[in-house]
């Protein structure tokens, strides 16, 4: 039993084994429709946070409402224990259900995640319970890393009945920030964290993606 852990803890290069989440359970409702499904350039960007979490880390599983949306995907889904309380809900969701020490969240509508700083973040980990980036001053805490040892105080929290940020655990657990400075070479982070909100969001994107670039290389 013990020797079995051992081996989920560590991922095959040596660092800790990472769980990619993405976040599917949100409204959508400034767009009209189910923006997980959405489409850019040809594919949904759901698809496209799937794609990079999956160069980052291999093993990546859904939090979702509705199974029968994102069967196509042929994914490991699960669903919000504590659903209609945000987002924390649905990290508490990937939190309990992953077999890693480290879980990877990044929200649906954020179709050009990087690969390359996500396993930057994650190799940062050890020693630390959240990693997560500083962007122009404001925090980005559905691109983040975060412990098994979160689960407890994100339960407490939900378990209050109140509906809660995702920063309201971060006082009783370590937490490492990274700023741009520290990003790996190349990355632009108002790319990496455009996230779709309105149809003018969607055209944006687009523009940031030439024909033929890989999803979560960009």
């Amino acid at each position: 039993m013990i020797e079995r852990q051992a081996k989920q803890d560590i991922d095959p290069s040596g660092r800790p084994a990472v769980t990619g989440v993405v976040l599917a359970g949100g409204n959508s409702s400034r767009m009209g429709a189910n923006k997980a499904l959405l489409k850019l350039a040809g594919r949904r960007l759901i698809e496209r946070v799937v794609c990079a979490l999956q160069n980052a880390f291999g093993r990546v599983m859904l939090v979702v409402n509705n199974f029968d949306d994102y069967r196509c995907l042929g994914l490991p889904m699960v669903s919000d224990v504590y659903p209609g309380r945000g987002p924390l809900s649905g990290i508490h969701a990937g939190l309990l259900h992953a077999k890693t020490p480290y879980i990877f969240v990044a929200a649906c509508d954020l179709p050009l995640a990087d690969a390359r700083l996500a396993r930057h973040m994650a190799a940062l980990a050890p020693g630390s319970d959240v990693v997560i980036a500083r962007s122009g001053g404001c925090l980005e805490p559905l691109f983040a890393v975060y412990s098994r040892e979160c689960l407890a105080p994100v339960e407490n929290l939900l378990r209050s009945g109140r509906r809660c940020r995702v920063v309201d655990f971060f006082p009783m657990v370590r937490i490492k920030y990274i700023d741009r400075a520290d990003f790996p070479p190349g990355i632009d982070a108002e790319r990496v964290f455009l996230n779709i909100n309105t149809p003018a969001d969607l055209q944006r994107a687009g523009s940031y993606l030439p024909a033929g670039r890989e999803c979560g290389r960009n």
